[in-house]
């Protein structure tokens, strides 16, 4: 039986980071936190892997990133084009010619359909799940394999744990109720300031949050079957801001409305492992100082593809 999907986003920009993050040597020997998360996805038992990238970064992300662990599992490139799904009903309310990047995450999710026939997670190329995440989310998608559910999960982190000294940060942060998550709400400025956890809201509000308050680092578990839905979401979603330069479709919002208006059930699963990532430039050194750690303690081998 083949194991699960993994779908990687990987066609941001890194505008706050000033470069290509998933491309960015930060492992002793020259490996990527995507190599990080194909090693430990592999061992969880994924055989699959779905790269969403945008079509100017094929070469370099074919001889840089694919290159090193082609071998070890089956890969799959999908673009994530500006005119993807905007279907003839959809051209007269945008006008990507305006944009700079794409159309956000659920936009690249829904590139990567055409490419996925079973249970499949969803992560970012630049963040560091760890290895406990990946083994839980490899477990609940299996038997969703088995069972047919269409239910789906997501890997729930403290916000405490997510966050940078550099800057604000986007965060998907969680209500969860039994074990379900009941909403969950993009915060794309939060920030420490003078020991306290605050989001700077688009009506210039803010807001304190809990330093255990669960967040989404967009590690989701999803079915096929959330296509159909995601596809009218992001239909609606251009018909209501297509014109915007910079509005972004994100798969949280996505989530939160098929919870409240279609009858997804997501599960949330909390783990003991710890993220980390590279929002901006000067997160490079501690990311960096955590995988030699890692390594010295045996978890990876050095090199992660001997």
């Amino acid at each position: 039986m083949k194991g699960p999907i993994l779908l990687v986003l990987a066609a941001g920009m890194g505008s706050r980071y000033g470069g290509l993050k998933q491309l960015d040597p930060l492992g002793p020997h020259g490996e990527t936190l995507l190599d990080y998360s194909i090693y430990d996805a592999i061992q969880a038992g994924f055989s699959t892997a779905v790269f969403v990238i945008r079509r100017s970064m094929e070469q370099d992300f074919n001889e840089q990133v694919l290159s090193r662990f082609n071998h070890h599992i089956d890969c799959r490139i999908q673009f994530q084009d500006m005119d993807n799904l905007i279907q003839p009903d959809l051209k007269t309310y945008a006008a990507p010619e305006t944009r700079t990047k794409p159309w956000g995450t659920t936009h690249a999710v829904l590139c990567a359909r055409k490419a996925i026939d079973r249970p499949f997670a969803v992560i970012n190329a630049d963040d560091f799940y760890g290895r406990e995440a990946f083994m839980a989310m490899g477990t609940f998608l299996s038997q969703a394999e088995q069972t047919r559910s269409r239910d789906g999960a997501m890997i729930i982190y403290p916000l405490y744990k997510t966050l940078t000294e550099a800057g604000s940060v986007s965060r998907g942060v969680c209500s969860i109720e039994r074990g379900t998550l009941v909403s969950i709400t993009e915060h794309t400025k939060i920030e420490q300031i003078d020991g306290r956890i605050v989001s700077h809201l688009d009506d210039a509000q803010d807001m304190e949050l809990e330093p255990e308050t669960g967040v989404s680092m967009n590690f989701w578990g999803l079915t096929p079957q959330v296509f159909a839905d995601l596809t009218d979401y992001f239909a609606d979603f251009i018909k209501a801001h297509g014109k915007d330069p910079k509005k972004e479709c994100y798969l949280p919002s996505a989530i939160d409305y098929l919870i409240h208006h279609r009858g997804l059930v997501i599960h949330g699963l909390e783990t003991q492992a710890q993220w980390f990532g590279v929002t901006y430039r000067v997160d490079r050194e501690r990311a960096m100082e955590r995988i030699r750690a890692l390594v010295a303690a045996g978890v990876y081998p050095g090199p992660l593809w001997g």
